[in-house]
């Protein structure tokens, strides 16, 4: 067997090979999912009286999917609707969900589309709404802002983790070249981030087009079939992400262990 070339393709592109059984994913043994209806399996429907419903069922969660699959522990830190804005305000206090005790070794981030689709909320600017050295006093109230403040809370609650950013698909569907400007973003905040990367959707994932829509959504979300495929891509773009830079994985055992383990060698 050529490992090197089985594992380590410099030619390879992302999503270019999805994973079938264990992927490197498995490395973590904890990771959470921080997003909105998309992160938490929701499934549109219309009842009898005519109301569209929106209930979350997170065993169909491309997270907990991925978890099942690799044998990890999952935390949903998500719910339908969720926006940064109101997971900082409210929903991350109320669930615990900056507890120490729910530490992961990696977070998984996915928000933006119930923040992007509000144009009274601002998306924001890195040169006046971020501060990636002092969050607790300088990071404005904006999507930028928000987002910006969850990852750096989070790196005190796991100093450690691993952080993946999801970008928006191309789903044909930009609003005032917002898409493309929140993909931007993402790998913004990983260049000034350390140990976080971005799982691009939007240049290497498939085209969210009419085609795509009948196979794999249920009205405007997506259907069983949907979230499992959104498992694979995500989980084999982190075992992209992972192979290519084994140096930066090769500590993940001893996040949140107990061992006073020097990370920076």
């Amino acid at each position: 067997m050529d490992w090197e070339k089985e594992l380590y393709n410099e030619g390879e592109k992302p999503l270019q090979n999805l994973v079938g059984a264990y992927s490197h994913t498995s490395i973590f043994r904890t990771m959470a999912f921080v997003g909105d209806s998309l992160s938490s399996g929701e499934f549109e429907y219309v009842d009898k009286d005519g109301v569209t419903r929106y209930p979350d069922f997170f065993e169909y969660s491309w997270g907990q999917f991925i978890a099942r699959k690799n044998g990890l522990k999952a935390y949903n830190f998500s719910r339908g609707g969720m926006s940064t804005k109101w997971f900082l305000d409210s929903f991350a206090n109320e669930k615990g969900y900056w507890d120490k005790d729910l530490a992961c070794q990696a977070y998984v981030i996915a928000l933006g589309c119930n923040d992007l689709r509000d144009d009274k909320f601002p998306f924001g600017s890195f040169e006046t709404d971020v501060d990636f050295n002092d969050w607790h006093n300088n990071n404005f109230d904006t999507y930028l802002g928000c987002y910006a403040t969850i990852i750096s809370r989070y790196k005190e609650v796991s100093p450690n983790a691993k952080f993946f950013l999801v970008t928006f698909p191309n789903s044909e569907q930009d609003r005032e070249g917002r898409t493309e400007a929140m993909v931007n973003a993402m790998y913004t905040f990983a260049e000034n981030f350390s140990n976080t990367y971005v799982i691009d959707l939007y240049h290497y994932g498939p085209v969210y087009n009419e085609k795509f829509r009948k196979h794999f959504y249920l009205r405007g979300h997506l259907n069983p079939a949907g979230y499992l495929l959104t498992a694979k891509l995500v989980d084999s773009y982190i075992d992209y992400i992972i192979r290519h830079n084994p140096e930066e994985f090769k500590s993940v055992g001893f996040i949140n262990s107990g061992i006073d383990y020097d990370f920076s060698k």
